[in-house]
């Protein structure tokens, strides 16, 4: 799943890559979490459009979102047949602008943060998907999830779901709900090439949504003992993909 994320471009670079037609102005966010607005770009009237959503799907037809499941991811294999989901992989298929993700590996002591992000520093894109929820009174409130789908190799040494991390080639296809059939577009979900990320630990200061800062994407340094257990568990997954071929 994905429970955290960072967008710490700048404006100006978040536009080059995703095209869209305002020009808004943001901070960098370092521990972006649940029920917060995050960024996302959809497709409308013709171009590409910056929009702020709550982190938490709610379909339409919910009448109570107090008593309702927060969504917050949706899995890439269901999501087309999923009530909660169907109607959005349909017709309202948008974008996460995102530098980075956080993800927690269990250990004997507890659960270790990673930070991941690409290689090369850039953006990236998740998958999304969003609905307009009203409320009995008239009011309005645009919500989304990020779509998941299996872990890459180098991610599954953590957690064995990541985000559906979308290339840029692919970006009209997946926000043409007009002319692309959601069954179409699930097709792009899948895992990230393995080159592409890099994981590196980070401190526990990152499970608190009050800790927005740089620091929190500082390297930390793992006790020898679960470095090598860290290497343990990476071998057995690679050992159990080898006899997954025969």
């Amino acid at each position: 799943m994905c429970g955290r994320f960072t967008l710490t471009a700048t404006p100006n670079d978040v536009r080059a890559l995703f095209d869209y037609i305002e020009q808004p102005n943001f901070p960098p966010r370092f521990n972006i979490a649940p029920t917060q607005p995050v960024a996302t770009v959809r497709q409308e009237h013709g171009g590409r459009h910056f929009a702020l959503v709550r982190w938490g799907l709610i379909p339409p037809w919910v009448k109570d979102p107090a008593s309702f499941t927060l969504l917050i991811n949706a899995r890439s294999e269901t999501a087309e047949h999923k009530p909660s989901f169907r109607g959005a992989m349909r017709h309202h298929r948008c974008l996460f602008p995102v530098s980075g993700f956080y993800e927690w590996r269990r250990t004997a002591e507890g659960k270790q943060p990673y930070f991941i992000r690409p290689g090369d520093g850039g953006l990236m894109a998740f998958a999304g998907l969003w609905e307009i929820w009203s409320d009995p009174d008239g009011g309005d409130i645009d919500t989304g999830a990020i779509l998941t789908t299996d872990a890459n190799q180098s991610v599954r040494r953590i957690h064995h779901r990541m985000p559906a991390i979308l290339m840029p080639e692919d970006f009209d296809t997946w926000l043409d709900t007009g002319n692309v059939m959601a069954r179409d577009a699930s097709q792009l979900l899948k895992p990230a090439p393995e080159d592409y990320l890099v994981a590196d630990p980070v401190s526990t200061r990152v499970n608190s949504v009050a800790n927005d800062d740089a620091s929190l994407l500082e390297i930390v340094t793992l006790d020898p003992g679960e470095a090598a257990g860290q290497k343990t568990k990476a071998a057995k997954e690679a050992a159990k993909d080898q006899l997954d071929l025969f």
